[in-house]
């Protein structure tokens, strides 16, 4: 009898789960990417500023009532609104504010209304002044510019316009021109080229002094960089063609110098930096001694670190240490100096990625964190409890979560409690910290946070309108976990139907990037990709994995290393190897499996496709690179070394060496405005793949550059995919 109310029980569960997961909604590509969709947006806090007072900190806020862009100061403790320093409403002329931000002193606001996209990371507007105090603004230039920079006393702006620096005189009005020889595709003065824009990820290259009396800046000689050439097609009658500087791999790259301009005299001098490493130049910084610049150096193998002192008062420079990696040597923006200028530097020296501090000469203090595991951010430093605060890795390598530490390396406390990725950033005291928390499950929650203790003082903003509407949909959990594969536990996670049924057989379908220092397998909150996985997962009956092999990131140095001078061998390896693994599940059939990539995952997809045709029924691949000879010098002489040093590293590994091999459905996809990876990269692939008489499916985006986006493009992109794979997997 037991038994019976036993099965009639399990038979009522399983028939009021059933009808539980047929009423919830199916997620849809509209919802997912038509433009304007809100289905999965999540709320986040805006331009965050931490005030001076280190008791209030600031945000821009839109009305859309009122249709009205605002930066309001709100009080940490309380949470309440404290005031509104600037209202567009106010401003005659400007209808809403894109960003902002302030001088030292927090008198003025230079904010821009209207943004021009370059490339990635790089930008031209139109910027203003706003008086906090007069309320009065004004234009700091009627030309669109570029990196609008406060001097330190707040007094000056210096910026970039036509590869030219300018610095403009707030109180008297005057604007004077510091370089002439800008010219496009030759000289650049303070302004990224591109490649040093895309690698080494910043666009302003210059720096005010302490005292506002100096100003460093690089200056890129582009003249024997090769160019590329992209045709743009617009809307006109005849198309026109986009010419830029783009270093590849083994060609010249800018001839990088340090320039030092005086605000008194108006005159400028060159630093020799020959005695260094000084190929690159991918880092600057002044010291808290106003005559003192930092400057990092790096060997073209960047595999040499030089920290230089160069001293403005009589042009003198002195090397501070030096860091060398048998591969290469990352370059951050963790050197912060304190106020004897000494000094605290990430490295992975040890194996891991730590926090170190040395004096003002070099000389090694004391290695602040240690442990297998990484720093992953570092926040800054209390001078007055004398508190290094960190992001590290400690609580696994999925994980995030926030730390502080003495600089002896002792009374360390962990601040953040969930599991998940934590986030914080600190007030300007350090008394408190806005906390931000997600997991796969759970969108971002807000928090502020006593620094001292990590106790969560009171919910900012949290997400639980969108986990509400959530709730109406068919989600499945990711299930974490690692998978042996050639000797390493690599990480993993698993998205099964919600109506997953052990007794049946389902394709499979990979996902990743893979490459070096990089991370798919996160216990963060969902991005697009991740819905439409969902997606996939509950319409079409697909079991989703995603794989992070030997060459990515915060596992150790050693893991993530492995891959120099091979990119694309290991990594496609352990995506075969895993591939194989997961086909003998019982409830996976192995004679459909597929994967995809974007990027270094349409490389990586291209490879497992071509070279392991047995196992792998159809690929994907969106904006490859299809030979490491067509891509940037900074990137890939990092992994790779040149061509002429690595012939066949370059070649052996490429998806160009093994279209013969070509036996199941592959679909390649391209913007043909596409910067970084060039559209020559697909269409070297497209000819190579018809000379092996191999039949594929392919998409060219008119226009379109790495990303791929722009009113409906997306939509398109993700149902030609979703098409390719019903049909095809």
């Amino acid at each position: 009898m037991k038994r019976i109310n036993s099965l009639l029980f399990l038979l009522l569960f399983l028939t009021a789960f059933s009808t539980l997961t047929a009423q919830k909604k199916s997620i849809s590509l509209d919802d997912i990417w038509k433009p304007g969709s809100s289905v999965f947006k999540t709320e986040r806090l805006e331009v965050l500023h931490s005030m001076n007072n280190g008791k209030e900190y600031a945000v821009l806020n839109y009305d859309r009532q009122n249709k009205a862009s605002t930066v309001d100061v709100y009080d940490y403790k309380s949470g309440e609104k404290v005031k509104t320093l600037l209202n567009s409403k106010d401003l005659k002329g400007i209808d809403f504010v894109i960003s902002y931000e302030f001088n030292k002193d927090e008198s003025k606001i230079l904010f821009s209304t209207e943004i021009e996209q370059i490339y990635r990371r790089s930008s031209r507007g139109t910027y203003y002044v706003y008086d906090v105090k007069t309320k009065n603004f004004s234009l700091v230039s009627t030309n669109k510019i570029q990196e609008p920079t406060f001097s330190n006393d707040g007094n000056k702006i210096a910026y970039g316009f036509e590869n030219n620096l300018y610095v403009k005189d707030l109180n008297s009005s005057e604007t004077k021109q510091i370089t002439t020889d800008g010219k496009k595709n030759s000289i650049i003065n303070g302004i990224t080229d591109w490649v040093y824009e895309e690698e080494f990820s910043f666009v302003r290259a210059f720096e005010w002094s302490t005292n506002s009396d100096k100003l460093a800046y690089i200056k890129f000689d582009e003249n024997d960089v090769p160019e590329y050439t992209m045709d743009v097609y617009g809307n006109n009658l005849y198309p026109f063609a986009d010419t830029f500087k783009y270093p590849k791999a083994g060609e010249n790259n800018s001839k990088v110098s340090l320039q030092l301009y005086y605000i008194s005299s108006g005159k400028t001098s060159s630093v020799d930096l020959s005695k260094y490493n000084s190929y690159y130049i991918p880092r600057m910084l002044w010291t808290n001694d106003n005559n003192i610049l930092s400057v990092q150096l790096s060997n073209r193998h960047q595999n040499v670190l030089d920290l230089v002192f160069v001293d403005a008062s009589n042009n003198s420079s002195k090397l501070i240490f030096e860091e060398k990696d048998n591969a290469y040597v990352d370059v951050t923006d963790n050197l912060t100096f304190l106020n004897d200028n000494s000094f605290f530097w990430t490295s992975e020296r040890d194996g891991w990625n730590h926090i170190y501090q040395y004096d003002k000469n070099g000389k090694l203090l004391n290695q602040v964190t240690k442990g297998p595991w990484e720093v992953t951010a570092y926040y800054g430093f209390d001078q007055n409890t004398g508190r290094v605060y960190y992001q590290s890795t400690e609580n696994g390598n999925i994980n995030r979560d926030v730390y502080s530490i003495l600089p002896s390396g002792t009374n360390k406390a962990r601040l953040s409690q969930k599991t998940g990725t934590n986030d914080a950033d600190f007030s300007a005291d350090y008394s408190y910290y806005i906390g931000s928390f997600s997991d796969a499950n759970t969108p971002y929650v807000f928090t502020l946070n006593e620094a001292k203790t990590g106790k969560v003082v009171r919910e900012i903003k949290n997400n639980n309108e969108l986990k509400n509407r959530l709730s109406s949909y068919k989600i499945s959990p990711k299930e974490f976990s690692t998978i042996n594969i050639n000797g390493e536990d690599l990480n993993m996670y698993i998205i099964k139907p919600v109506d997953f049924d052990a007794t049946k057989k389902y394709p499979l379908f990979l996902y990743q990037y893979s490459g070096p220092g990089s991370q798919n397998v996160a216990n963060s909150w969902m991005g697009a990709n991740d819905f439409w996985h969902q997606m996939l997962a509950n319409d079409q009956q697909i079991i989703i994995a995603c794989v992070d092999g030997r060459g990515t990131g915060f596992k150790g140095r050693d893991f993530k290393k492995m891959t120099q001078k091979e990119l694309g061998k290991y990594e496609v390896e352990d995506q075969i190897a895993a591939a194989k693994k997961l086909s003998e599940l019982p409830y996976i059939d192995a004679s459909r499996t597929g994967i995809w990539g974007w990027s270094y995952g349409g490389f990586m997809s291209s490879n497992c496709l071509f070279q392991d045709p047995d196992t792998f029924e159809m690929a994907i691949a969106v904006a490859p690179v299809t030979s490491w000879r067509f891509y940037d010098s900074i990137y890939t002489e990092r992994y790779m070394q040149t061509p002429q040093e690595n012939a066949s590293g370059y070649d052996e590994n490429s998806p160009l060496s093994h279209v013969d091999k070509l036996k199941g459905k592959f679909l390649l996809v391209h913007g043909s405005a596409d910067d970084n990876v060039h559209v020559q990269n697909t269409m070297r692939l497209v000819e190579a793949l018809v000379q092996a008489n191999k039949q594929f499916d392919w998409r060219i985006y008119p226009d379109k550059n790495h990303g791929i986006y722009g009113g409906n493009t997306r939509l398109h992109l993700y149902t030609l995919m979703t098409d390719f794979i019903k049909k095809n997997l």
